[in-house]
């Protein structure tokens, strides 16, 4: 654990063990703005041109993995994550970030992250709590901004066949469906980035297209992007019965010409005043990882690193 200089910024969090390194900016945010194998590359997006800034008056999206308010609105959730950030170590690879509040809205935002002792496992959580006078509804939300040129793929829950009759059914739940698929406007069924199969989603990058997103409940508990050999991978829960943002999303996709954005969304809640959200998930780094062309390529390559950890 030190501080590092990093791209233009001379205060940054540097965790690190014998498998992997992550740095995060103290300078402003808090970002996780690089997550990287030792011998590899970060698999994290930055944007060359932001890099090192400080005190913009507007939001900026610099890359990496940040700390957003969800509903998407115009206000709150683009608030200029700009300013010097307080950081306290939580043990030897462990730290809480604590940018300053965000009074125009009430909200006191907390980072705390933890790289595992002997692998690359880095658990991150996200906690908001109202520091206002008033309640608020909200939810947390942490996207990750990944580099160019890789494919995500999402896993699908098992088929299921139809019961052909009512008698055959065991229950209602064999008539009923089992997952929810949400579109922004700006999705469109004939692009060719998507390819929806029976086991999985995959969504590929193209430095050549514009913006492209859906959102699922996503009751799998991973999903992984893969770029260059290196299998990046993030883990979360679903629970049953709780409210989630955008129609139900717990997960969210992104892709434009310059990043893939794999986001999670936490519960949608109204906070009373001294209350907090929380979100939390994993991540993790594999390589070398083959190139993946088929559903099949999945299980065979992918499928058993993600079971075996």
């Amino acid at each position: 654990m030190k501080i590092v200089p990093y791209r233009g910024w001379n205060n940054n969090l540097c965790l690190s063990n014998d498998v992997a390194e992550v740095i995060v900016t103290l300078d402003v945010g808090p970002r996780i703005i690089s997550y990287r194998l030792l011998n590899g590359v970060n698999v994290l997006k930055n944007y060359d041109s932001q890099m090192g800034g400080t005190g913009e008056p507007e939001w900026q999206i610099r890359g990496g993995h940040r700390f957003w308010i969800a509903p998407e609105d115009l206000t709150r959730t683009y608030y200029p994550d700009n300013r010097p950030v307080r950081w306290e170590p939580l043990g030897d690879l462990a730290a809480r970030f604590i940018p300053p509040p965000e009074v125009e809205y009430g909200l006191q935002k907390i980072m705390e992250i933890q790289l595992d002792q002997r692998s690359s496992r880095l658990d991150v959580k996200l906690q908001v709590t109202n520091i206002g006078t008033a309640p608020t509804e909200l939810a947390p939300w942490g996207p990750t901004v990944l580099a160019p040129g890789g494919v995500e793929i999402i896993p699908l829950p098992p088929k299921r066949p139809h019961p052909g009759h009512p008698r055959n059914a065991r229950s209602p739940a064999d008539f009923a469906p089992n997952q929810e698929l949400i579109l922004w406007p700006y999705f469109d069924f004939a692009d060719n980035r998507w390819t929806f199969g029976s086991r999985y989603i995959f969504l590929r990058q193209d430095v050549n297209r514009g913006p492209t997103k859906i959102g699922l409940a996503h009751r799998m508990g991973w999903v992984g992007y893969l770029n260059s050999g290196t299998l990046f991978v993030k883990r979360f829960d679903y629970r049953e019965g709780a409210v989630y943002p955008d129609l139900g999303t717990r997960y969210q996709t992104f892709s434009n010409q310059d990043m893939l954005e794999m986001e999670t969304v936490g519960e949608l809640t109204t906070l009373q005043v001294g209350e907090s959200a929380t979100l939390i998930e994993s991540w993790e780094l594999f390589s070398p990882v083959p190139d993946i062309h088929s559903e099949d390529d999945v299980d065979r390559y992918i499928v058993p690193l993600v079971a075996g950890t």
